[in-house]
């Protein structure tokens, strides 16, 4: 597996450790991760922290020309509002863990001319299936449902 998707499950993974949503993110620039994060909605009773919000967050301020060299891991497809971050900073390539339990807006991401590729890895499969099945008002929640 890839060592930066590799990085982006074991930040999944202490999240739910921490008793949160299972997604984790990591922002790569030049072969080297700048930010990396996991869905902290649940530790941080905040509604934006998701994790692509959260690797943004700890990548710092960067120069817009740094973000266009960048590529972005995450476990889960990313939702409006990460997706959102993704097309304003300009990344160029978004590598997604797995779609099948929740597709986010990578239609709109591939119709900025962002390059999207889906993986639908088992491990990000599993986690997602298993966290969605025992906590399904806490996954409502953080998807606006």
């Amino acid at each position: 597996m890839d060592k930066f998707m590799q990085a982006a499950i074991e930040e999944a993974q202490k999240g739910l450790a921490e008793g949160g949503i299972p997604i984790g993110s990591v922002i790569v620039h030049n072969n080297k991760i700048i930010g990396r994060g996991h869905n902290r909605r649940v530790q941080s009773g905040s509604p934006i922290l998701h994790g692509e919000m959260d690797a943004f967050e700890n990548a710092g301020r960067q120069s817009a020309a740094t973000y266009r060299e960048c590529t972005i891991y995450t476990t889960l497809s990313p939702c409006s509002m990460c997706s959102g971050a993704i097309m304003l900073y300009e990344i160029p390539r978004v590598v997604v863990g797995e779609n099948q339990t929740f597709m986010g807006e990578e239609a709109r991401l591939k119709e900025k001319g962002i390059d999207v590729e889906v993986l639908n890895d088992a491990t990000c499969i599993k986690m997602m299936t298993d966290f969605i099945r025992n906590n399904p008002s806490l996954w409502n929640e953080d998807i606006g449902v």
